[in-house]
């Protein structure tokens, strides 16, 4: 199955290669042609630019078979609570994200899961006291960003953006919806356009938890991007974390000059990824 999403994968991005894009116009590089001169944000293929207002409201499901997780630090008792188990989990999340250009060098934005609800459906072969179905809802994942493009891009050099993302710990009496203890997480972002061919950027990022007190290798993704058309946009990513990697692919269609509609499904690739994460939102330009 797995070699088939990939299979899948390859063949949309030769389908996109075919296409041609228009010619890049006087008042931009051919190398900005994909995206503009905004400065890139955490969503895929969304740039901001400078006293540019974003806002972004969307919903995201996903569905894991195998998610990992141990009785004992949810609570739970047991001969074996303090065993790896694999369990089932559904999310349903509607989340709104904003984000604000100051200069063409620096912006900042905000997201939030503003309602999340979460199931977790025991292994067979736990055997401690967590109930066959736990259930969460509330506030989701609440989280901030910096981005500071140091580098801009030329013709045979890239772009380069820090970011710096905290994550904040509003849910610390929950298990599996929001996020317990505080997380920083500083990363870069390099991004070189190609003319007809398209873009790809490619980042990654090291994560601070306050709960394990130390800096690890954290996100890692690289992607692709390419518009088709003035209302049509493309992109497919690659996207991993630890032993958890994933398949990304994203069309956005301009419904009008300021609104733009987003549709995107992810697919996991290694058993502890999630299986199924499909999104669709409204974005809005001001």
């Amino acid at each position: 199955m797995k070699r088939h999403k990939i299979l899948l994968a390859t063949l949309l991005l030769g389908g996109v290669l075919a296409l041609s894009p228009r010619p890049a116009s006087a008042q931009q590089p051919y190398y900005l042609y994909d995206r503009g001169d905004g400065i890139p944000t955490s969503l895929l293929g969304t740039y901001v630019r400078k006293g540019e207002l974003l806002a972004y409201s969307f919903y995201e499901y996903t569905r894991d078979s195998t998610n990992e997780y141990k009785p004992s630090e949810m609570g739970f008792k047991g001969p074996r609570a303090g065993e790896d188990f694999f369990g089932k989990l559904e999310q349903h999340e509607f989340l709104l994200f904003f984000a604000y250009g100051f200069t063409d060098w620096l912006a900042v934005e905000f997201e939030s899961a503003v309602y999340t609800t979460a199931t977790l459906k025991k292994a067979k072969s736990d055997t401690s006291t967590m109930p066959k179905k736990l259930r969460e809802d509330g506030l989701g994942d609440t989280e901030m960003q910096i981005r500071l493009r140091w580098l801009k891009e030329g013709d045979y050099w890239p772009e380069g953006v820090f970011f710096f993302e905290t994550v904040f710990p509003l849910q610390s009496d929950k298990k599996l919806i929001g996020t317990q203890d505080w997380e920083l997480s500083p990363g870069l972002v390099f991004t070189k356009g190609f003319g007809p061919f398209g873009t790809l950027a490619f980042r990654f990022a090291f994560t601070y938890s306050a709960k394990e007190g130390d800096f690890e290798f954290g996100e890692y993704a690289i992607e692709y991007i390419k518009r088709l058309s003035p209302n049509w946009l493309v992109v497919l990513a690659f996207e991993g974390e630890q032993d958890e990697q994933s398949i990304i692919g994203e069309v956005q269609y301009s419904l009008s000059k300021n609104i733009a509609l987003k549709v995107n499904c992810g697919f996991g690739v290694t058993k502890k990824a999630p299986d199924f994460a499909p999104e669709i939102g409204l974005l809005f330009r001001f």
